[in-house]
């Protein structure tokens, strides 16, 4: 029997094919170093698996539910819609998962504070949550545009007793916020741990992340198994760095019969700044310690990127991403700013569930396929998150529309 392609991917360099690897500056190798020995000691060992449940369990509310859309599944007259209620995770997103696990590893590690990048602010919302918990200082790094659209995120970060640091670098978004966590990083080394936000970054961090976000797939294999038997014909999820994606994509990726599907942000249009679909438009290129597929700009610099939706407007992707659309066992689809909103509002009025504008992408793709395929084809859609965070900003450019379906 061959081996699950989890346990043969990343190599032991953190290479998935030619993506991935750790590109870092000397001054971070000891670091880095460290962080992979102390987490292949640690997720092996009984007493870390037994507080990770316990977390779970009695703390983050998981596991979380599969739903069945039934109302938006017969509005688009084809497919059945299920979603993983990511949302229902506490905090509101699937951030949770790893940002509790990395913490856990701080402790181990003997450090005092966590530095991290937010985009949206769930991942800081997170990471403060998780610092919380467990008595660590906790540091986030996030772009003056971003800080605007999601100050709702930013409030609950500082109520947490997160130090909210302000980016007001470039195009003041995600990739000027990694930036910026990085250096403070590299300043702080001995007595922190960055704890990246995405399945990106130097290795361990895109395999760490995948790992800890992976019962996301684990949970949703067997609950759809029980609810609607056998397993979706596809399933469906945003991706910017692509976190959620690797996580629920975990539980189904050794399973051939079913398809992956990766929604990139198509923004306003296909021009270089219009948009942040890395693998759609990219090639391969390093930034932020690992190489991947990424956006340039003419200097073969990251390009400027855009999303209505904060946390997944980055120049590059996850690089498993990279490798597994290049094997051909995940495809990738497109949603645009204005599909995006028109999912926000269908999946709020006609099921009572508020979307992060990051899920609602995968949201309208799913949409679209559901309309192609039969009615006894199914979806899973991973609903990464809530919408609180959006409502203000979206009410405030997009009208709320009359519910009339």
């Amino acid at each position: 029997m061959s081996k699950s392609y989890l346990k043969t991917q990343p190599d032991e360099k953190g290479f998935f094919g030619k993506y991935g690897g750790s590109f870092i500056p000397p001054v971070l190798e000891a670091s880095i170093a460290e962080v992979a020995k102390a987490y292949e000691k640690l997720k092996n060992s009984p007493e870390f698996i037994q507080e990770i449940k316990y977390v779970r369990k009695h703390y983050q509310g998981r596991p979380t539910p599969v739903s069945y859309a039934k109302n938006l599944s017969e509005y688009c007259g084809g497919a059945k819609i299920y979603l993983k209620r990511e949302d229902l995770n506490h905090t509101g997103a699937h951030k949770l998962n790893h940002c509790m696990a990395e913490v856990i590893l701080a402790k181990h590690l003997g450090k005092k504070k966590v530095i991290a990048e937010t985009g949206a602010g769930q991942h800081g919302v997170a990471l403060a949550t998780a610092a919380a918990y467990f008595g660590l200082e906790c540091e986030i790094h996030m772009g003056e545009v971003d800080i605007q659209k999601e100050y709702p995120n930013v409030v609950r970060m500082k109520i947490l007793g997160a130090n909210v640091i302000p980016v007001s670098h470039g195009l003041k978004t995600l990739k000027e916020a990694v930036d910026s966590a990085f250096e403070k990083y590299i300043s702080e080394a001995d007595t922190s741990l960055y704890c990246i936000g995405s399945v990106v970054g130097p290795h361990p961090f895109p395999m760490m992340v995948r790992d800890f976000q992976g019962v996301v797939g684990f949970e949703a294999r067997e609950q759809f198994e029980e609810l609607a038997g056998g397993v979706p014909n596809k399933v469906i999820a945003c991706v910017g760095g692509g976190s959620n994606a690797m996580g629920i994509f975990s539980g189904f990726i050794d399973n051939k019969d079913v398809e992956l599907w990766g929604v990139e942000p198509l923004g306003v249009g296909t021009k270089l700044g219009e948009h942040a679909a890395s693998l759609t438009f990219g090639s391969e290129g390093i930034m932020h310690g690992f190489n991947s597929i990424m956006l340039k700009d003419e200097d073969g610099e990251p390009a400027p990127v855009y999303s209505i939706a904060s946390g997944i407007d980055y120049p590059s992707v996850g690089p498993e991403h990279a490798y597994l659309k290049d094997e051909g066992r995940t495809h990738i689809g497109l949603c645009d700013d204005e599909e995006a909103v028109d999912a926000f509002y269908k999946l709020s009025q006609l099921e009572g569930i508020i979307p992060a504008l990051e899920s609602a992408h995968a949201v309208a793709f799913a949409m679209k396929e559901a309309k192609k395929m039969s009615k006894d084809e199914t979806i899973l859609v991973n609903l990464s998150g809530r919408g609180d965070k959006d409502i203000d900003f979206v009410v405030e450019k997009f009208p709320i529309p009359n519910a009339q379906f």
